[in-house]
């Protein structure tokens, strides 16, 4: 019971606050969310468990048999074959890559597959991903070079394809790229303005991305590329933004009805001219206006007699005649 009352509370306080953001004009943005399958690396753990057993069981066997009967001596000694044979044979898989040590220095990258190294003179230092790894980063309130403050969000792909310099060059090459790949975007945002930055979205992912791959090359490791996003303007500047748009657009259509209008003048201009000195082509227009105007409404013209005068050089005598009475 007292469940279900949890239950139907937390059921009724997500109705009143979605009750409360429909009346405050905000709605919730749903957000889905798949689930993270990350390889499993069980496989190897099994593995190792099964052949240290192996060699604990076989050592107190060959024991049991030498001696006849088991005792603390026996059990140290299963114990190291144990641990000795863990040492020994290592799994590595397939996306994954080992930096072999020997006596502290650099021997050879092994695996995928089995990786066999010699106990106590070899040891695995690093087990190295290879796959291509997505990693979200962001520069919060940073200024552009017009001085007004951006959020953008962003996410890297990148790979290693050199285990050993990765290894060997850095010591966290992981959180090296992630630092790098947000210095570079904080650097590149403080050289653009806002407009130069939404416009130039596509140019500015492919130059953060040469600049890191050139970074991090030196560490065994490649940039795939940069994607933006989302970049957030704070709201106090969203308005004055809003309003300059607006009164940018305004001063562009005034400057094109104007283009327009000045390309009607000059057009009416030399049309003026041709019938300037063609009086029947005037006419012919005249009736031409005329016959449009009643065409598509199917009207009557009634032209009054003043107006008639200027036919009286195309009509008939007759007609001109009975339209000047």
């Amino acid at each position: 019971m007292a469940r279900a009352d949890r239950r139907g509370k937390r059921a009724g306080g997500e109705e009143e606050l979605a009750a409360k953001r429909s009346r405050h004009g905000v709605v919730a943005e749903t957000q889905v969310l798949e689930t993270d399958q990350v390889a499993s690396k069980a496989g190897a753990l099994v593995f190792s468990i099964a052949l240290f057993a192996a060699a604990f069981g076989l050592v107190l066997g060959l024991w049991w048999l030498a001696a006849g009967a088991f005792d603390t001596v026996s059990v140290a000694v299963a114990l190291v074959a144990g641990w000795l044979a863990v040492s020994t044979v290592h799994i590595a898989q397939q996306w994954e890559r080992i930096v072999v040590l020997r006596f502290g220095r650099f021997n050879r990258v092994s695996g995928p597959g089995l990786v066999f190294t010699l106990p106590i003179v070899e040891y695995c230092s690093l087990s190295v991903d290879m796959r291509t790894r997505p990693v979200p980063f962001g520069a919060k309130e940073t200024l552009t070079a017009d001085l007004i403050p951006l959020d953008v969000d962003a996410v890297l792909y990148w790979m290693v394809w050199d285990a050993e310099k990765a290894c060997m060059e850095i010591s966290n090459y992981s959180l090296a790229v992630q630092l790098a790949a947000q210095t570079a975007l904080r650097d590149a945002i403080g050289r653009s303005s806002v407009a130069e930055i939404t416009i130039r979205r596509n140019q500015l992912d492919k130059e953060l991305t040469q600049v890191l791959d050139e970074k991090t090359s030196e560490w065994g490791i490649t940039v795939l590329s940069v994607e933006i996003r989302d970049i957030v303007v704070p709201e106090a500047l969203q308005e004055a933004m809003s309003l300059e748009a607006q009164a940018e657009q305004r001063k562009k259509a005034r400057i094109i009805l104007m283009e327009a209008e000045q390309s009607i003048s000059e057009m009416a201009k030399e049309v003026g001219e041709a019938y300037d000195d063609n009086d029947s082509a005037l006419a012919i227009r005249r009736m031409h206006l005329m016959y449009e105007s009643v065409r598509d409404t199917g009207g009557t013209v009634v032209v009054p007699s003043s107006f008639a005068e200027g036919f009286g050089d195309v009509f008939p005598d007759d007609v001109g005649k009975i339209l000047g009475k």
